[in-house]
Formats: structure tokens, C-alpha cells, sequence
């Protein structure tokens, strides 16, 4: 059986981590890439990422191969997003469209000002509102983007072909991209994201620095955990990311010491102090919940599916016969080739036999655990 026709051609991971793995393996779950290569500079990132099968091929230099690639997705921290994006242009085909992931974007743009035009056309700045304080490629899952908000800035100078391209790979990756200008990205995560980092960071230090540290730390319930889960993070790049947005997140700050300092003095107003606890509980429930698709405990087989009808029950016929119990199923992709479904199983040997019979009757799976 035939895997549908992929949406891109080669696609480049340019630093596979927990962002760039977790697209790399969206892409490879639903047939969306005929190769995914990973590129980046540590060689050990490399080899687990080959092993667990996130990407085809590794690459640890720069070379003409980049330029059969469709699209390149820029993935490492961002004080070094435009250094790289520049070493690659060298490289890349007339054709390669770019796109990045970092949080901040104001910055980017204007550092790949003194590349060609024709490369800036081709570049669509992008950040997926996904994460995890748990980093690396190990900690890489497609559910991860799934149903997220993925912000596209594009500038005055993109084209309209490489929106398109990139708003599509969000798009395929069950992701709901919004397009807004850089500004305006970077004060409302400076808002929302950068500044929740600052203040975990601050309750963490307040904790570290008490003299009576050890009866803190044994009295921090779920609520301390909840709020400080940010601070868990990768430092490096936390730091990167909140430098690289300083202007934005001073403003954000100042907004934040002003309602601090409202809220002290509403200690003595207790009645005051009720309206903003239920103003707060009222915005905090307001907050649309983001449905992720399942982290992946159960174990898991993707297989192919072809544009016909009684495809969908010839897998669960299948599975039937062969006495495996699926315990989960998703639809990843559709689309006028066909598509993609997940099975789920409670043991990984029922989900190797899954993949037996499936690829027995002619279809195309891969296995997930």
C-alpha cells in the first residue's frame, strides 16, 4: 500500500530539541515529509534522535545539501536564531522556505535585515505557544503542538507563498496559527510568558535566600509547585529568551510591581480585596483550556490510510481478527490522498502485533511507545 503523497519535500529540524523534535515527529507520524533531517551541533543529539526514530538522516556541518530542502525550521535558542538563519542562507535552495520557533521576534527581523531580499521573502518568523520545563529531544511529542496556538509574524517583506506554506504546516500539525505583527507577539508574551518566568524565578529565589529554607521547602504544597513549574526550564535558554525581550517585559514589570503594590495595600481593605480575588477568579476561569491529543502512555502504531471508502474498518476488522484490544484511536490527518490514524495499546506487544498484522495486509505503519 501506498503512504499519501507528503505535503513537503525535505524538511530540516536546525536544532533537535523538544520544539524541533516534536515537529519533526508530527511530520513523520502523518506521512507530511518524504525526509526530515536533523541538523545540529552536538553529535550526541543526533544519535538519539536517529535511535528513537524522530528524524531519516543527521547532519552535523553545512554543505549543498540543504539545498534540495522544501523547508527549514529554524529551532535553537534565540540569541542564535539570526547567526544561524544567516550561515544557512549560504546554503539553502532558491526555493527553501524558513521558518523559526523561537518566543521573542522583533529582534529576529531586524538581525536578517542585511540578507537578500530574496531570502527574507522566503522567511516567515514563527512561535508555537508549546513547552515543557522537561527539555530535549527525548521529551519530544507530536501531541505537543497539538490544537496550540502557533503565532506567524510575518513582515511587510514575506510572500505570500511562504505564509502559505508555513500556515499549512501548522495547520497539518494540528496546530491554529494567528498572524500578528512582531510588536505586538513580543509585549504579549512578555505578558503571559516571559513575565510568569520572572516571577517563578523570584519565589524560587525568595525560598532559596529564607533563613529557615529547609521548613519552606518542606511546607511548599502544589500550589508553590504549580507556580514555580517554569523555573524547572532549561536556564540558558530562559535567560536568552527574557534578555532577548527586555524592553517588552520591563513595561510588563512595571504593570505587575503597580498591581503588587495595589494588592498590599487592600490588606487593610478586605472588602476591596474580595472584588479582585473574584475578578482574578473570573479572568483565571475565562482562560480557553488547550485540549491536547494524549501524551503518549498507552503505546502506539500510526498507520496510512488511502482516499477509499471501508479503510477505517478494515483496520478495526484487522484488529478484531487478531484479538488486539484497541484502546485508543485518533484521525491525525486527512486529507485528498488520505491520511493518517493512531492506534493505541495498552502493552507494547500488542502494539508490535498491531504493526505485524497491519503491514501484512498492506499497510504502511510506524510504531510509537
Amino acid at each position: 500500500m501506498q503512504t499519501p503523497k507528503p505535503v513537503f519535500g525535505t524538511v530540516v529540524i536546525a536544532g533537535v530539541g523538544l520544539i524541533g523534535g516534536s515537529i519533526a515527529l508530527g511530520l513523520r507520524e502523518r506521512f507530511l515529509a518524504s525526509e526530515i533531517v536533523g541538523f545540529d551541533a552536538e553529535p550526541e543529539v543526533l544519535s538519539e534522535a536517529l535511535a528513537i526514530g524522530v528524524i531519516d538522516r543527521a547532519e552535523l556541518r553545512l554543505g549543498t545539501w540543504l539545498e534540495t530542502a522544501d523547508l527549514v525550521v529554524l529551532a535553537v535558542p534565540v540569541r542564535a536564531l539570526p547567526g544561524l538563519a544567516k550561515e544557512m542562507a549560504r546554503f539553502a535552495g532558491q526555493d527553501t522556505v524558513f521558518t523559526d520557533v523561537g518566543s521573542v521576534k522583533g529582534g529576529l527581523l531586524e538581525g536578517l535585515q542585511d540578507l537578500p531580499l530574496a531570502f527574507r521573502q522566503r522567511f516567515v518568523a514563527g512561535h508555537p505557544m508549546a513547552g515543557s520545563e522537561k527539555g530535549g529531544v527525548r521529551h519530544a511529542s507530536a501531541a505537543l503542538l497539538q490544537n496550540a496556538i502557533w503565532v506567524l509574524t510575518p513582515s511587510l517583506e514575506t510572500s505570500a507563498m511562504a505564509l502559505a506554506r508555513v500556515r499549512n504546516l501548522t495547520e497539518v500539525l494540528g496546530a491554529k496559527p494567528v498572524v500578528l505583527e512582531a510588536s505586538a507577539h513580543d509585549r504579549l508574551v512578555a505578558m503571559v510568558s516571559h513575565l510568569p518566568y520572572l516571577s517563578a524565578l523570584a519565589l524560587t529565589r525568595l525560598v532559596a535566600r529564607h533563613e529557615d529554607r529547609d521548613g519552606l521547602a518542606l511546607l511548599a504544597a502544589g500550589g508553590f509547585r504549580d507556580l514555580t513549574r517554569v523555573a524547572s526550564g532549561d536556564p540558558r535558554m530562559s535567560r536568552d529568551m527574557v534578555v532577548e525581550n527586555k524592553a517588552a517585559l520591563r513595561e510588563a514589570l512595571s504593570r505587575y510591581r503597580a498591581e503588587l503594590e495595589s494588592l498590599e495595600a487592600m490588606l487593610f481593605a478586605p472588602d476591596m480585596l474580595l472584588e479582585a480575588a473574584l475578578e482574578g477568579k473570573r479572568t483565571r476561569d475565562s482562560l480557553p483550556v488547550v485540549k491536547r491529543s494524549l501524551l503518549p502512555v498507552l503505546h502506539d502504531v500510526v498507520v496510512a490510510i488511502a482516499d477509499k471508502p471501508g479503510e477505517f474498518a478494515r483496520v478495526a476488522t484487522l484488529m478484531g481478527d487478531a484479538n488486539l484490544n484497541i484502546k485508543d484511536v485518533e484521525v491525525l490527518t486527512y486529507r485528498d490522498q488520505g491520511g493518517s490514524m493512531r492506534l493505541g495499546f495498552s502493552t507494547l506487544e500488542e502494539a508490535q502485533a498491531a504493526r505485524e498484522v497491519l503491514e501484512q495486509a498492506g499497510f504502511v505503519a510506524r510504531s510509537r511507545s
